[in-house]
């Protein structure tokens, strides 16, 4: 039998026909006001990427040193920017860049998210390679790996461009266009002061009263879709060794084939032409694996979005959690200010145990404890109703950009599947092909 629990921050929107007094003891009980519609994003139209073309176009390898004075290797990368305004009018546009290391690229995104902590920001690529394939280097200095991250740190920035509401980010706009004085800039803001505690919101998720079931849901959701794509690319991984193995023993083809042509003289030819196919198919797996690494990347990307999804619901717990403190400290002030007005102690208290031994306070003494506790209880009045607006403005706002979020994965997983599968395809005709071409060399012995 379930227990009579305030209802929870985004409940149906009929309920928000109840009159004044239901809703101020819902206000009182802890529970984010049901949302209103979602507010219109800007238009994609008046988003930064389409008025600036931007990409990474390189990455160099640098030494120097850091804030300890320990000398370091690290990866610059160049980003380059050019209004697409201009170029529209058929002028050529100046092209504009800068240098940026990944720990800058970092400090944008958790700027980024201390900021707006009801969108799901974009994730960045990875500081080091993971799900790789033993043949694959994990070094993080490594050139593949470096391009790949590249092209990663590219798509980020394409990303944040394209959001209806990041794009329009001052600090993001200096990240693209000033290089002197950005860092400055970005702590200047206090961000960081803004940014909730580890620690802050474990506690909220398991002291929130009256979680609200669709961010539960959400949150439930984003763990199993990491599991599933952590799994994903794991057995990716694994058939990755073992095709690498396949292709490269047809190479052992070509050995024995060429090996057998030198002993013959009317099969010498037809052997020595197939061994070379043989040769040829066993090379083209490294092309190959070299462009599954690209879908592997856009499968991260989902992989490392789910924590992201998870962030927009921690804040929302701890939103919930701040509240329903709030609530709970209104009801004791009102407690203790009806208790003082009548006389009356109602629960045992430390209070009550002080008066039964030293006496009861004077009309006067009361009268000024009552007086403060009823400013304390306006106060708080103000502030739980505030507080209550500014939960129903972030669920509202977060459920707007989740959806958004949703059509984005939706598409993007489904074109990244089709694709591997195309390729996977492709791979299959090749081999096809090449032993076609052995048949067709074999029957000319």
């Amino acid at each position: 039998m379930e227990s009579a629990e305030p209802e929870p921050s985004g409940s149906r929107p009929e309920e928000e026909e109840e009159d004044e007094e239901e809703d101020e003891d819902e206000e009182e009980d802890g529970a984010l006001l049901p949302p209103e519609q979602p507010a219109a994003a800007v238009r994609m139209e008046d988003c930064l990427a389409k008025k600036m073309e931007i990409t990474v176009s390189e990455a160099e390898k640098r030494t120097g040193r850091n804030a300890m004075n320990i000398q370091e290797t690290y990866t610059a990368y160049l980003i380059e920017t050019r209004a697409v305004e201009s170029q529209s009018e058929g002028q050529c546009a100046p092209v504009e860049s800068l240098w940026r290391r990944y720990s800058e690229f970092e400090l944008l995104r958790n700027y980024l998210s201390v900021t707006y902590p009801h969108i799901v920001v974009p994730p960045l690529p990875e500081k080091r390679a993971d799900f790789v394939w033993h043949k694959l280097s994990a070094d993080n200095m490594d050139p593949d790996f470096v391009e790949r991250r590249r092209i990663g740190l590219e798509n980020f920035l394409l990303r944040v461009a394209s959001h209806p509401v990041l794009c329009q980010d001052k600090i993001f706009y200096s990240f693209l266009t000033q290089e002197g004085g950005w860092k400055e800039m970005v702590n200047e803001t206090g961000f960081q002061l803004k940014a909730d505690s580890r620690l802050k919101a474990l506690n909220a998720t398991f002291r929130v009263k009256n979680p609200d079931k669709r961010f539960t849901e959400l949150k439930h959701y984003s763990d199993e879709l990491q599991s599933v794509i952590s799994h994903l690319l794991r057995v990716r991984a694994r058939v990755a060794d073992r095709l690498y193995g396949v292709y490269k023993v047809h190479g052992n083809y070509g050995r024995v084939f060429s090996e057998w042509s030198a002993i013959e003289k009317e099969m010498g030819d037809g052997l020595q032409s197939a061994g070379h196919h043989m040769d040829v198919y066993a090379a083209s797996i490294d092309d190959i694996l070299e462009e599954e690494e690209h879908y592997a990347d856009q499968l991260k990307e989902y992989l490392f979005y789910a924590e992201a999804l998870r962030a927009v619901c921690r804040k929302h717990e701890l939103m919930q959690y701040d509240l329903e403190m709030a609530a709970q400290d209104l009801t004791s002030k009102k407690q203790q200010c009806e208790e003082l007005a009548t006389g009356t102690v109602r629960t045992f208290s430390l209070k009550g145990m002080t008066s039964k031994l030293f006496g009861q306070e004077t009309p006067e003494q009361r009268e000024a404890k009552i007086k403060v506790l009823e400013e304390q209880i306006q106060e708080g009045e103000e502030q739980l109703k505030s507080k209550n607006l500014e939960g129903r403005d972030f669920v509202k706002s977060a459920w707007a950009d989740i959806e958004r979020f949703k059509e984005q994965k939706n598409h993007d997983l489904k074109e990244a599947l089709i694709s591997y599968a195309v390729m996977q395809i492709s791979m299959c005709k090749k081999g096809i092909q090449v032993w076609t071409n052995a048949k067709e060399c074999f029957s000319k012995m």
